[in-house]
């Protein structure tokens, strides 16, 4: 089967049509809020929504997807497929093709030499990369010419573009990343920090956690672009503050992930300053499950699959917390229209959602205390329920955000309701989405019971977003601490359903394979869905060429962006 016929119009558009501007850097400096902080500009290091867009603006792929989900060349000259002869027929094979001339900012040309550098770097045995899934499958990675390189894989891949596609998945220059490969990864603090990239800008400083400043790339392919001379990007802070500064006081540009609620938003927007732009995605908020056991006094192998959890490891306690869960007020409380109640980790595109789990959608607690009664955890005086004397006692963390804290606050109360006691902890979003190794409080290290953030992945096809539940992807002490296996699983069945996907060509063969991944992990209860969230951003009035996307970065089309009037 051809592979070029089966992905749904995700090759549909391979170009991208924008209008010329002026002159590169004629509308002076943009501001961008993030209130997550960064804390680096190394996508391979972060598996955090903050960092990836940041370096967005910097590092970019050979493809990427546009805001209808379409696959387009980016630094290729085009989108290999089949029919095109950029696929084997065996589907082992795809060639990529730089464009001609492309230059990094310092000056010197991109080469075959750095694209497969940026397997290398990711794929390090002795490193830990937090997109890893990306090269599944990878045997190697060959140079045909300066500008041609061969991605050789082990099984037939009827969808080969993991590798070097979508903002996951950037080019980095090995130049200057030489010395930065397996263990020395973290240590390369410079690099890390001010990436040489081909992006429209590139790095004039950045200080962790707090503040990055760009100017325009003077190197840039397109000599008109970008508009802007100069980019601010603020981290930190809180969502409300966010939010005011771009549609109340007018003093930023564009502010990132408006988890507000409704009626506070509509407020905003109602002072006339800017607008909020939302679309529905691939983004979840959810509850992760830890299924090793955090306790401190377990030293370097504490959250490791060594120390199974004393609770967690009971299907019938994991299954009475989601039973608790009532979705429908959640969603009303902390999203209004840009939220839906969700039963999937796997919410879109449509082919790929299951109706196998649409049980959660009604709340429980009766039926949750009754599967707890019936294995065996009996309710203390204390109201708290206890097996062999184990305690069902949780820490429970999450980013620092008040719709965040505001779900808390409930789920803690209905978790109470079935003899579960809870602590809650929120920890500042730029520490608790960082990449830091040596941090306790990211939610990679997972030093809690269970934990509550949000995630998506790049583009349509959710192969690589799926392999995120791969054994080999938990994070532990030998990965630094990378991996997006957050709850540790590992099921054999799972990782052969991955494998399977991997080499299956058919799109509906695909999606029932998707969807069964899907099932295993909602009807194990390894992750507990609670929202299927609509992207929620704003941008100020004056600020043109916006186009939300929510299949790659947020900041995909920046160069593109430009001041169009003085409010």
């Amino acid at each position: 089967m051809k592979a070029g016929k089966l992905f749904f119009g995700v090759l549909a558009t391979l170009a991208i049509a924008s209008p010329a501007l002026a002159e590169r850097g004629s509308d002076g400096e943009v501001k961008i809020i993030y209130w997550q902080a960064p804390s680096t500009m190394n996508p391979y290091l972060s598996g955090g929504t903050k960092e990836l867009e940041a370096a967005s603006l910097v590092l970019e792929p050979l493809a990427r997807y546009d805001q209808d989900g379409n696959m387009v060349p980016w630094l290729a000259e085009s989108v290999p497929t089949v029919d095109n002869g950029g696929v084997s027929a065996d589907l082992k094979t795809i060639t990529w093709k730089l464009r001609d001339g492309l230059v990094w900012s310092d000056g010197s040309a991109v080469t075959s030499e750095d694209i497969i550098f940026s397997w290398k770097y990711c794929t390090d045995p002795e490193g830990g990369c937090a997109q890893s899934e990306k090269y599944n499958d990878v045997a190697d990675v060959k140079a045909v010419d300066d500008r041609t390189v061969t991605v050789t894989f082990g099984v037939p891949k009827p969808f080969p573009y993991g590798p070097f596609v979508g903002a996951q998945a950037p080019i980095i220059q090995a130049a200057q990343f030489a010395d930065c490969l397996g263990a020395k990864a973290p240590e390369c603090t410079d690099a890390n920090f001010g990436p040489i990239g081909t992006g429209p800008f590139k790095v004039t400083e950045f200080r962790p956690n707090d503040v990055i400043s760009f100017d325009a790339n003077p190197n840039y392919r397109d000599p008109a672009k970008p508009a802007f001379a100069k980019v601010t990007f603020k981290g930190g802070g809180d969502t409300a503050a966010a939010g005011r500064s771009v549609l109340e006081t007018g003093e930023f540009d564009y502010a990132w992930n408006m988890q507000l609620a409704p009626d506070v938003l509509a407020a905003m927007e109602a002072k006339g300053k800017g607008k909020v732009v939302s679309a529905f995605g691939t983004l979840v908020e959810r509850i992760m499950i830890n299924l090793t056991d955090p306790n401190p006094d377990l030293g370097d192998e504490r959250a490791t699959a060594k120390h199974p959890h004393p609770f967690l490891s009971d299907p019938a306690v994991r299954q009475a917390l989601s039973m608790a869960v009532d979705r429908a007020l959640l969603v009303e409380i902390g999203y209004g229209d840009a939220g839906r109640p969700s039963c999937n980790v796997l919410p879109a595109p449509e082919i790929y959602k299951s109706t196998a789990n649409d049980g959660c959608l009604v709340q429980d607690v009766e039926g949750a205390k009754k599967l707890l009664d019936d294995a065996g955890w009996v309710a203390g005086g204390d109201g708290v329920r206890a097996k062999d004397g184990v305690r069902l006692s949780m820490l429970y963390q999450t980013s620092t955000n008040a719709v965040r804290q505001d779900f808390q606050a409930l789920i803690k109360q209905w978790w109470a309701d079935i003899g579960v006691e809870t602590e809650l902890r929120n920890i500042d979003a730029s520490v608790f989405f960082g990449g830091d190794p040596g941090s306790p409080d990211t939610f990679q290290k997972f030093y809690a019971d269970v934990e509550m953030y949000a995630n998506n992945f790049d583009g349509t096809d959710p192969e690589s977003y799926m392999a995120n539940w791969e054994c080999k992807q938990a994070p532990r002490p030998e990965t630094q601490w990378q991996g997006n296996n957050m709850p540790r699983y590992c099921n054999e069945d799972y990782d052969a359903l991955v494998a399977k996907m991997a080499q299956t060509g058919k799109l509906e063969e695909r999606a029932e394979l998707a969807k069964a991944m899907n099932d295993k992990l909602m009807q194990e209860y390894i992750i507990l869905p609670l929202v299927d969230r609509g992207r929620v951003s704003a941008h100020s009035n004056t600020l043109g060429g916006v186009v939300l996307n929510v299949w790659d970065s947020e900041l995909w089309n920046i160069a593109d962006w430009h001041r169009t009037k003085t409010q």
